[in-house]
C-alpha cells in the first residue's frame, strides 16, 4: 500500500546520525543522499522493501512533526525494540510515554517503544508475538 514515508528535519545532519544509528538496529544501512533542483538535501533509507526518507523541506519553510502522527518500524524482537530504543536516546531522541515493554490492547500483545527523533518526530518501536 505504501511506496515511502518522509519526514522533514531542519538539521539534516543531525537527522543523519539519529537515523544512521537507530534504523542500523532494524538493518538498514546507510542512505542514498539525493540533492533536489532546489539544493535541499534528502536521505533515503532503503531495507527489506520499504523506503524511509528525510528531507530539508522544500518549500523552505521550517519542518513540523504532525500532530497525532506516529511513525511505526516492525522489529523482530524484544530485544530489538529495546535497541531502536536506546540508540534513539543515545543520538538525541526523547523517550516518550510509558518505558518500552509489552502491551495488552486490542490487537492482542505485544511489545513496544515510543520515542520522538530529533525534529519532534514521534517514532514507534514494535514486535508482535507469535
Amino acid at each position: 500500500m505504501f511506496s515511502h514515508i518522509m519526514v522533514g528535519s531542519n538539521d539534516i545532519e543531525r537527522s543523519r546520525r539519529f537515523y544512521d544509528a537507530v534504523l542500523g538496529t532494524l538493518g538498514a544501512g546507510e542512505p542514498l543522499r539525493n540533492e533536489a533542483p532546489t539544493g535541499h538535501v534528502r536521505l533515503f533509507y532503503r531495507h527489506d522493501g520499504n523506503t524511509f526518507c528525510i528531507s530539508e523541506p522544500i518549500d523552505g519553510e521550517a519542518a513540523t512533526c504532525a500532530n497525532g502522527g506516529t511513525i511505526g518500524f516492525k522489529c523482530t524482537s524484544r530485544e530489538q525494540v529495546q535497541q531502536f530504543h536506546d540508540a534513539a536516546i543515545e543520538h538525541g531522541g526523547t523517550s516518550i510515554e510509558e518505558a518500552p515493554g509489552l502491551r495488552n490492547g486490542s490487537l492482542g500483545p505485544m511489545y513496544l517503544a515510543y520515542v520522538r527523533d530529533p525534529d519532534g518526530n514521534k517514532l514507534c518501536a514494535i514486535h508482535r508475538p507469535k
